[in-house]
């Protein structure tokens, strides 16, 4: 006998549908009131002639329209001009230059309470043929991938922390990591991770921010020994699943949150299939651009929706 299919409903279409129709608007990414000319920093050398925020700006329509370099320029006057502003534009030569070296700020709204994380990693094209090709003829020449690892709040949906890291990196020593992109300050009330971040490495970071890990033991896991804090916590969740079923102990710890965080992936993906940067510090600065647009786009708006049976 097959499952019930559940059923879901959303309480807040008018305000979503709302939201949606924002996303689209230039108004919402252009900043009238944005510092557009550096402040002279009294080094020696040439002085920088745009801000750090001015270069975001025109690298987050590049990325939003998956315009090249110079068509960005292109845009971004015709932007300027619209809207009666006489600023000059960054050449693609200086884009490309700064988009290195640049501190992307990635907005986001603190948690009202504990802030519950939700991490997954996914990996993300920059080199090689698209999938049909490879189908079609087969893959010419390797291809080449980088992974994104990012952890959103629960609540809000808002990406909290992001890290790019080659495929050869597995995904539980990257957790530390992104912890640490947690201001100290702020209370952690748990982190949601899938079985393979199951390390003793992963439980003890979690443990030293003061949070609970949600993630499941591996099938065939048994009890770690020492004192640690994290493992304990680590040595009951195995008895517990033993005990009550991983079916069950999921559904208590709230473990099926995490489904939230692959979807902001898909959202990630939406963006893009393949990272248009070449060196790596170029991509990184790419991929955060990408998490500020996705962030500003779950600020405008989420859909409220609750399950009915």
């Amino acid at each position: 006998m097959s499952k019930p299919v559940p059923l879901f409903r959303t309480t807040n279409w008018s305000s979503y549908s709302q939201a949606l129709k924002r996303r689209g608007s230039l108004m919402v990414w252009f900043d009238p009131e944005m510092a557009w000319f550096a402040v002279p920093s009294g080094k020696a050398g040439h002085p920088e002639r745009f801000s750090a925020a001015a270069i975001q700006f025109c690298l987050s329509i590049k990325v939003l329209f998956g315009l090249p370099l110079r068509q960005t320029t292109g845009f971004v006057e015709s932007l300027l001009a619209l809207s009666g502003f006489d600023w000059p534009v960054p050449d693609y030569t200086t884009l490309c230059r700064r988009q290195k070296h640049l501190k992307v700020q990635i907005p986001y709204r603190a948690a009202s309470g504990p802030l519950h994380l939700l991490v997954d990693s996914t990996g993300i094209k920059f080199s090689g043929e698209g999938e049909w090709q490879v189908r079609k003829h087969g893959a010419s020449r390797r291809r080449q991938w980088r992974k994104i690892h990012i952890g959103i709040d629960a609540d809000t949906l808002e990406v909290r922390a992001v890290e790019m890291t080659s495929n050869r990196i597995g995904d539980a020593p990257v957790l530390p990591d992104l912890l640490a992109q947690i201001p100290m300050q702020e209370r952690i009330g748990s982190v949601t991770a899938d079985g393979i971040y199951d390390t003793k490495g992963c439980h003890t970071a979690i443990a030293a921010r003061g949070a609970d890990a949600i993630i499941p033991p591996r099938r065939n896991a048994r009890d770690w020994k020492g004192h640690d804090p994290g493992l304990q916590a680590r040595n009951e969740a195995l008895r517990a699943c033993k005990r009550f079923g991983r079916a069950n102990w999921k559904k208590w710890s709230g473990y099926h949150r995490r489904s939230r965080v692959e979807a902001k992936m898909r959202c990630l993906k939406l963006l893009g299939e393949r990272i248009m940067a070449r060196d790596f510090d170029r991509q990184d600065a790419e991929v955060q651009i990408r998490i500020a647009l996705m962030n500003r786009f779950t600020s405008l708006g989420t859909p409220e929706t609750f399950r009915m049976h």
